[in-house]
């Protein structure tokens, strides 16, 4: 029979194989590149690269010592005249499809760009200040109220409500599209800007009230002082 301390060393040595198997796997598992670019396509990983060739198509370059290929659709947010541009290009990448059984690795540098922009125009508009007057140029006309290109590639609403200081049923009473206008920021709110162009209305005519006339007596002296040096 074997002894309580054969039993031991070979349970000890079992565990000790095992623990030996299970780093090699997991070295294994680290060690091949495909699975590291799926855990970076899962994780959503930005990675930087260089472009180091140009196909039809696309660009190609090279990620965890895999050949990547980046449709022209996924290089920017626009259409690229030019692909050989690209070439040599550094950029940040994410990718997008892997595919080891017929050695594809798609990546995409189109997600992370319209992050970049939409991230960009937040802190734009969170920059303007209620108050500000700006002009643009009514872009379209819907029947709750007009929307305004204003500067940087930015657009903001005016309400039906403020449009006007008369009743209006529809926007296009008073305003149609192509219109340079003056308008002012009434508000900023989840990414939205709120437009009037009644509230500059309201503020010529505070202006205008504000404009005293001459006194009857003041016209009358400086009538005198006009012809009171004139010879007849």
């Amino acid at each position: 029979m074997m002894s309580e301390k054969m039993k031991s060393e070979e349970l000890q040595t079992r565990e000790e194989r095992e623990e030996t198997m299970a780093d090699y796997e997991e070295h294994f598992d680290d060690a091949n590149p495909w699975n590291r670019v799926l855990d970076y396509m899962e994780k959503k990983t930005i990675l930087p690269i260089k472009v180091e060739g140009i196909v039809n198509g696309g660009a190609i370059a090279m990620v965890e010592g895999l050949r990547g290929f980046i449709p022209a659709s996924k290089l920017s947010l626009s259409y690229i005249e030019d692909l050989e541009t690209y070439l040599l290009k550094d950029m940040e990448v994410r990718v997008i499809e892997v595919d080891q059984a017929n050695n594809r690795l798609v990546l995409s540098a189109r997600e992370i760009l319209k992050e970049k922009e939409k991230q960009a125009r937040k802190e734009q508009i969170e920059n303007i200040k209620i108050g500000t007057v700006m002009e643009g140029k009514v872009d379209s006309l819907q029947s709750y109220g007009a929307f305004v290109n204003l500067k940087d590639h930015l657009s903001g609403l005016v309400h039906i409500s403020q449009i006007s200081k008369k009743h209006i049923k529809t926007p296009g009473e008073v305003l149609k599209v192509g219109d340079s206008v003056k308008v002012k920021v009434i508000g900023v709110k989840d990414g939205k800007i709120s437009l009037s162009i009644k509230a500059l209305e309201d503020s010529q005519e505070e202006a205008a009230e504000k404009v005293e006339l001459p006194k009857s007596e003041q016209i009358g002296t400086n009538l005198g002082d006009l012809f009171k040096n004139l010879k007849l």
